[in-house]
């Protein structure tokens, strides 16, 4: 089954726009990775300034081998090709996981 990497953000109020923006421009650069599954990025709606990072993959080797080239790559010269720029984020804890069960809507019955 797939492993599920969640990065998680702290981001301050006045670096929101700024971090979204830069998701934004982004748009693309994994979806091609070997491997790669699902990508969502989680918006804090109340109490917390995290930011939620969601991956899927395929396996833990894929995930590590975009680590090693696209994503390290996208890092060091900014997401949409500038140099790089200063985080918006003020921290990050990366979680693991090993999916274990799933589940997704029943197709609905046509008569």
């Amino acid at each position: 089954m797939s492993i599920v990497k969640i990065n998680v953000l702290q981001v301050p109020v006045e670096q929101r726009e700024v971090l979204e923006k830069r998701f934004a421009s982004r748009a693309g650069s994994v979806e091609n990775s070997d491997g790669f599954e699902w990508f969502e990025l989680l918006r804090p709606v109340e109490g917390t300034d995290q930011y939620l990072v969601y991956t899927r993959w395929r396996s833990e080797a894929d995930f590590q081998a975009w680590m090693e080239g696209p994503m390290k790559a996208a890092h060091q010269r900014g997401g949409d090709g500038s140099p790089q720029q200063k985080p918006a984020a003020s921290g990050s804890t990366l979680w693991s996981f090993e999916v274990v069960q799933q589940a997704a809507p029943k197709a609905a019955d046509s008569e």
